[in-house]
Parts: structure tokens; sequence; C-alpha cells
């Protein structure tokens, strides 16, 4: 694959994480009665919410993005095997999310209106957390010290505070208070998008991974990857 085309589709992976922040920002502006604090990222997409055909098409603009980004992903990882499998789980990832359903906002959830999409849903949800932390454990495999510690911290972050956002979900579905499920969520999901950017800028730079995967047959052993400088 050309130089110039192998960027353009790891550029896609910063794109995104700018789009989904941005989207983060200003789409709740769109709804009066929102609250970033309290409100999960989810309510601005579910069924009959006011910024829900705002979010939509951007959401899927994003999706697209990761998955190009996992091929350029891919494309950028020669015979580095983390590189390999983190492309695939970026372009599945991209791929699983174009069918993510909405939820139903919780004024409806509360009085019993949750159909098979709230359900779908949560196990959307579920299955993306999972695939998240996969992405960032292959990442820190495929690079050097620096960007595996920062790896690790990430993933540290995720865990704890995707905790916090597991123990006050029940409460939207209860329509009770929530004062802090918005920032625990935001923190969870911007950190990732953080981590995506600092890969997509890391390939862009040209590093390359500290440890090469090729093979365990020690026929390959003579290939070495240029590490990623302190």
């Amino acid at each position: 694959m050309p130089s110039s085309s192998r960027k353009a589709l790891l550029l896609c992976g910063l794109v995104s994480s700018l789009l989904y922040a941005a989207m983060n920002a200003f789409i709740p502006m769109m709804w009066d009665g929102y609250r970033s604090f309290s409100q999960t990222i989810s309510e601005l997409s579910a069924v009959d919410a006011p910024t829900r055909a705002v979010w939509v098409p951007l959401g899927f603009a994003y999706t697209v993005l990761v998955a190009v980004f996992g091929i350029g992903v891919r494309a950028s990882a020669d015979h580095n095997r983390a590189l390999q499998v983190l492309g695939a789980l970026l372009i599945f990832n991209g791929l699983f999310g174009l069918g993510w359903l909405p939820m139903h906002q919780r004024a409806v959830l509360v009085a019993g209106g949750a159909t098979l999409t709230d359900t779908m849903h949560l196990v959307w949800g579920a299955v993306t957390s999972v695939l998240l932390l996969f992405e960032i454990g292959f990442g820190a495999a495929a690079f050097g010290r620096r960007f595996r510690i920062y790896s690790i911290a990430t993933m540290t972050t995720l865990l704890f505070f995707g905790l916090l956002t597991f123990r006050d979900a029940p409460s939207v579905a209860a329509n009770l208070p929530t004062p802090w499920l918005g920032v625990w969520e935001r923190i969870n999901v911007l950190g990732y998008m953080l981590w995506q950017a600092v890969l997509s800028v890391t390939l862009l730079r040209g590093r390359e991974a500290v440890r090469s995967q090729t093979s365990i047959n020690p026929v390959h052993s003579h290939f070495v990857a240029p590490t990623m400088r302190e």
C-alpha cells in the first residue's frame, strides 16, 4: 500500500476521536433539559430524544472512521502480530457499532416501556467495552515501554470508572438521580478516545512496535522492529 494511502487511513483514528469528542461537547447543547454530568451519552441518541437526528449520522461517520483506521493499522503492522490483531479488532469494532440499537428515554423505561432494543443496547455496550479493553491490551503488547505504560494506565482508568458506571447504570431505568453517572462514563469513553488518538499519531510518526510478533518459529527471529523511543 502506498505510504500516502496508509497515512490517510491512519489519520482516520485521530479524526474519529476528535469527532466523538466534539459530538459530546456540542450536541448536548441542543437539548435544553440534558445534563452531561448526570446523564449518559446513550441518552443523546435515545428514541424520540431531540438530539437523536443529529447524533445518529455523526455516530455512523465515527464508526466508519474507526473501521477505516483499523485497515490502516493492519497495513502498518508488517510482521507485528499484535498490531495485526489490533487492526482487526478496530475493524470489527467499527462495523459492530453500525448495528447499535437505541435505548428509550428514562421516563419511558420507568413506565415499563422497555423493548428488545433496550436489551440489545446493553449487549452492544458490554461487547464494545470488552473490545476496547482488548484493543488497549494488544496496543500495549505492540509498542515500546512508554506506550505500554500509558496503555496500562488507560486500561486501569477504564476499569475503575467502568465499575462506577456499572454501579449507577440501574438507576437510569428506575429514573432515579444519577448525579455523577455522566462524568464516570465520559471519563471512560474520552479516555479511550485519547488513547486511540495517541495510537494514530504514533503510527503516523512512523514509530513501529518494539516487539516483533512475526512467528514462534526461530527461523524468523532475525526480524527486529524499530522501537518507540523513550
